[in-house]
């Protein structure tokens, strides 16, 4: 997804709903009460993290791979504990948007839900971009500034998902 469609898709509620009637109508997304997999995708996500540290700086291509899929098991587990389940990365973004993303609290609903702010939404995008990248691309090397960023922010988004989980 693109930033211009990202940016739709957090202005325009109506265009957000109707795409999340799309993905339920295409059995993409469904309602879930599977609460116990939420755990799941939480330790999956920490051991994509774990595997990540293991990764040599010469296959930074793999990093951002495990970035991404360390991210969307993080992503699967917040959505989850909303009662959604993806088979999609764009509908599992539709559901983080509906589900965590709004202008419309207070300050004090934004602090006591600790919800994503679009910088963390756009980091999704940006993962999921570098992770297709590094996946279907003959390029083998990226900027190692621009991997080892992407590090620390898929390991904020993960302990951001699982405080949001247990709280």
């Amino acid at each position: 997804m693109d930033e211009k469609e990202l940016k739709r898709l957090l202005e325009d509620k109506e265009y957000l709903e109707r795409r999340i009637l799309f993905y339920q109508k295409n059995n993409i997304l469904f309602q879930s009460d599977s609460k116990y997999e939420i755990k799941g995708h939480l330790e999956k996500a920490r051991h994509n993290l774990s595997f990540l540290k293991e990764i040599k700086s010469e296959y930074n291509d793999w990093m951002l791979v495990a970035c991404y899929y360390a991210a969307y098991h993080a992503a699967l587990a917040l959505i989850l504990s909303r009662g959604y389940f993806s088979k999609n990365h764009d509908a599992t973004l539709c559901i983080l948007i509906k589900e965590f993303y709004t202008t419309e609290l207070s300050k004090e609903d934004i602090l006591l839900l600790n919800l994503f702010d679009a910088q963390e939404l756009l980091f999704y995008v940006e993962s999921k971009q570098k992770r297709e990248e590094a996946s279907y691309s003959t390029k083998t090397k990226f900027d190692i500034q621009e991997v080892n960023s992407l590090k620390l922010k898929t390991t904020f988004f993960i302990n951001k998902a699982q405080k949001i989980i247990e709280s």
